[in-house]
This record gives structure tokens, C-alpha cells and sequence, in this order.
């Protein structure tokens, strides 16, 4: 994990480098005055849990959700590049298939047990809260007009806020009902209170596509499998 994290902040590191123009030749001036320095970056799209051992039956569609406020910082040299940084928050919600998560249970590893030759619940989901704190190397192809290909290469650190489970419609285990109701459950005691995440997100426009993977595991280490979430959908975002 570490050997990845270094080659990122690698990645980064040289990007930047060569992006600043030493070259001693004077290009055109871009005029970046009508160029916002802050916007919103808002992404949704599809979550799942890499390294799921086959005792864990998942289901449904698993989501992301997240919301940013990012400052945009152009290189004097080559407007094109830019780095950007910013907070906000990030929310995943993995589904499970006649699963019940201990959450509240008091050993030491977070128990995920299958339900489907019993009274289980239809829909159960575990969903984690953080704040985050994005930084990207952006490459604009016209950054005038903010028109054109997007690139951004990056990393996140998220703290987390909230864990929870929601399970909901009680029925047998021929699937029948048996109550229509919720049951929700919180505790932070088994998800690791940090996360890092290498980014990526390629597009024409307002719209890209992005690409998350957590490189930390989503369970601490010696409680469960050392699961991690990999993430891909759309982001709306000024630049």
C-alpha cells in the first residue's frame, strides 16, 4: 500500500515539474481573468468492496455520493496545468443480500452473517460519512473556455463521521413478508477512522468520468476482511 501511495504522490510530484516551461521561448498569454478561481465538483456513481471474501453476499446497486468546494490554482507558466484543492464530503452506501451486519455486536471482528435460510431483511446497507480533503493536478485543454479535454490526476484523505446500517421489509426465507419496517444501526467501532484514496477523472466540458480506490481498508485491520472500495461514475464540476 505504501509503495502505491509513493508512486502517486510520485506521479504528481513530476507532472508538475514538467509542466512548468523552461524551455526560455515565450508563448501566447492566456487570459484567465473570466476563469472562476472556486467551484463546485459534485460526483455520483457505482461503489463495490474489492478483496469480498464469498462468506459476504452482496446485492443491489451500491453508491457514491460526493460533494466538494474546490480552489483552483493555475501554474503561471503553462495555464493549462493547474492544481486543485479543496473540501467537502464523501458517502458510500454498499448493499448486501440477506446479510445481517453486527455493527453493535462487542467482539473484536464485525460479523457479517448470511441470513438466506432464515428470517431476514429484503434490503440492508451500510453506509460510511467523511469529510475529505481532495488535491488534483488538472490538465485543461482550453482553459479559456473551459471547452475541450479534462484531466485530473489526484489523492484524498478522508476523516470519518458517521457509520451506519439500515435494513428494511422483514420476510421469511421463502421471501414472503412478514413486517414492513426499519431498523437502523450506528457505530464507528469497526471502520477505520482514516482513509486515502487515489483519484482520477477524464473528460470534454463540465462533465467527466471518475474513478476512486481507497487504498487503506475500509475495516481495521484485525476486525474483518481487508476490504476496499473502488468507485466510478460522473462528476459535474466547474473545471
Amino acid at each position: 500500500m505504501k509503495k502505491i501511495i509513493y508512486l502517486s504522490l510520485a506521479l504528481l510530484l513530476c507532472t508538475a515539474v514538467f509542466g512548468q516551461d523552461n524551455s526560455g521561448s515565450k508563448k501566447p498569454t492566456i487570459d484567465l481573468s473570466g476563469r472562476p478561481g472556486d467551484h463546485l465538483m459534485m460526483q455520483f456513481g457505482f461503489a463495490q468492496w474489492t478483496g469480498v471474501p464469498d462468506t459476504i453476499a452482496m446485492g443491489g446497486f451500491s453508491k457514491t455520493l460526493n460533494v466538494y468546494v474546490m480552489m483552483d490554482f493555475p501554474f503561471k507558466n503553462n495555464p493549462k496545468l493547474s492544481v486543485g484543492v479543496g473540501v467537502g464530503l464523501g458517502s458510500d452506501h454498499i448493499m448486501f443480500s440477506k446479510m445481517n451486519i453486527g455493527l453493535k455486536e462487542g467482539g473484536n471482528k464485525l460479523p457479517f452473517t448470511n441470513l438466506r435460510d432464515t428470517n431476514h431483511f429484503k434490503k440492508t446497507k451500510l453506509a460510511t460519512n467523511y469529510v475529505e480533503a481532495p488535491i488534483e493536478l488538472r490538465y485543461t485543454a482550453n482553459p479559456q473556455t473551459g471547452k475541450g479535454l479534462k484531466v485530473a490526476l489526484g489523492l484524498k484523505v478522508g476523516q470519518l463521521m458517521n457509520v451506519h446500517t439500515r435494513s428494511a421489509k422483514l420476510q421469511n426465507r421463502n421471501e414472503n413478508l412478514i413486517n414492513d419496517y426499519v431498523v437502523k444501526e450506528s457505530s464507528t467501532r469497526f471502520i477505520n477512522g482514516t482513509r486515502l484514496s487515489g483519484t482520477l477523472r477524464v473528460g470534454v466540458g463540465r462533465f467527466t468520468v471518475f474513478s476512486s480506490y481507497q487504498f487503506t481498508p475500509v475495516i481495521r485491520d484485525g476486525f474483518g476482511p481487508a476490504v476496499r472500495t473502488l468507485s466510478t461514475g460522473i462528476a459535474i464540476s466547474g473545471l
